[in-house]
């Protein structure tokens, strides 16, 4: 039976790296899978989903506002798809998650998304907080804070490595820009919200 999953994370936690170990899991056993990652995202280069030890594979892309429901179901056209692979899932909006629960319920088709929970003000992301209401499954790919407590949050710093606390949501970014965090370390570092 389809289900709509939910793979959440900080940053560096490995969450492309399960994603492309999964979709290569499908492969190897004769089975088509369809990966989408965010147009805007180009760290890896267009319509690359890639991770930080190197593994990296091509993807089709999905734009703001795109109807994936349409898009899933123009891909299913031209052959079998055992299941959908989304990476930056977090940047879907509202309208794009209910499309992919409609094309799991209508289409048969697992969707596998893959994402950040909450951005560096410790907000969640609108493609998340979509994911944790209809997701029928969620499973939360942990990572460390340098204190050894699991990492829960992130922090987004500026060229010299200081705290930024106000800017605008998305910002692309790696381990240059983000940092993940215990939430207690996370306060001391912001600046003690909360």
């Amino acid at each position: 039976m389809a289900k709509l999953y939910f793979n959440y994370s900080t940053m560096n936690a490995g969450k492309s790296t399960v994603l492309l170990q999964a979709a290569y899991n499908y492969g190897e056993r004769g089975m088509d899978t369809y990966l989408l990652t965010a147009q805007f995202d180009k760290r890896a280069g267009d319509g690359m989903i890639a991770s930080r030890i190197g593994i990296d594979q091509k993807a089709d892309t999905f734009a703001p506002g795109e109807d994936l429901f349409q898009k899933i179901e123009t891909r299913l056209k031209q052959g079998k798809i055992a299941c959908i692979f989304i990476d930056e899932s977090q940047f879907l909006d509202k309208t794009q998650v209910w499309e992919l629960a409609r094309a799991v319920d209508d289409l048969g088709v697992p969707v596998m998304c893959f994402g950040l929970r909450v951005d560096f003000m410790g907000e969640l992301f609108p493609g998340s907080a979509a994911l944790l209401a209809l997701a029928d499954e969620m499973r939360e790919v942990r990572t460390i804070c340098h204190c050894g407590k699991k990492a829960t949050m992130v922090v987004r710093q500026d060229a010299d490595g200081r705290v930024l606390s106000q800017g605008a949501q998305v910002q692309i970014g790696g381990n240059e820009t983000y940092v993940s965090l215990c939430r207690r370390h996370w306060r001391a570092a912001v600046g003690g919200i909360g």
